[in-house]
């Protein structure tokens, strides 16, 4: 049982957690634990989605916390202004995913030709890539062309009618998060964990290990806008 002095409680929420202490994220990402779009719920339901007693979870976060008390890149983004946010989040997540997602797709589509007969799953994984592609690039031009400009107005003039669309704006993003997730998570299972077999080649594997990096920036990309930036304009 933890004690009172601990940092995390049975109650905290998975989100509220990773937004305290950053460098969880990673531990949950290694538990398969979504702090993203599934991190509104108490750290005892993802316990039990993952297969870990609390107990264990907490323990482990706790002695985390213990060791590495101001670790991790987005420390100070809770806090930060809005405008500053958004700038980290174009010029990170939304340049990387420019960058890197039609040099995975170039990856995809050669092992699943080469492959493809041996692994059938491969085609699977490139139908769903590029799904996913799809989806998240017109996700970054919406929230760039619409919704950001949206939130910087509003956050100047506060008008409620700029601040009723915005939620709706809020809402259909969140779902299209939502959407990411559940390929993303497809992607883990039809590759096992991004685990290449033996028979690999250094395409295939770096295909893999690819694609698990797009997984990890993906997560805490969401993270940044689901739990940080969009709950500013749940008013």
């Amino acid at each position: 049982m933890n004690s009172i002095q601990d940092p995390f409680q049975m109650t905290d929420k998975v989100r509220d957690i990773v937004l305290r202490f950053p460098k969880s994220a990673d531990y949950f990402r290694s538990r398969k634990i979504d702090f993203c779009c599934g991190g509104n719920r108490p750290i005892t339901e993802a316990a039990d989605e993952s297969g870990v007693s609390a107990e264990e979870l907490l323990a482990e976060l706790n002695c985390m916390m213990a060791e590495h008390p101001q670790t991790g890149e987005e420390q100070h983004w809770p806090n930060a202004e809005s405008a500053d946010l958004i700038e980290h989040i174009v010029g990170k997540h939304h340049r990387y995913l420019r960058d890197e997602l039609p040099e995975i797709q170039k990856y995809v589509t050669k092992v699943s030709r080469v492959h493809g007969e041996h692994d059938p799953h491969l085609l699977e994984v490139a139908r769903l890539f590029g799904e996913l592609r799809r989806e998240l690039l017109e996700h970054t031009d919406k929230e760039e062309a619409e919704v950001f400009p949206k939130m910087l107005n509003w956050e100047s003039g506060r008008e409620s009618e700029v601040l009723g669309k915005l939620q709706t704006n809020i809402a259909e993003l969140e779902s299209e998060h939502d959407g990411a997730g559940q390929i993303l998570k497809r992607l883990r299972e039809l590759t096992s964990d991004f685990a290449p077999p033996a028979h690999a080649c250094t395409t295939y594997r770096l295909t893999y290990s690819r694609l698990e990096e797009l997984e990890g920036m993906t997560f805490t990309h969401v993270h940044l806008e689901n739990n940080i930036l969009f709950p500013r304009y749940a008013l």
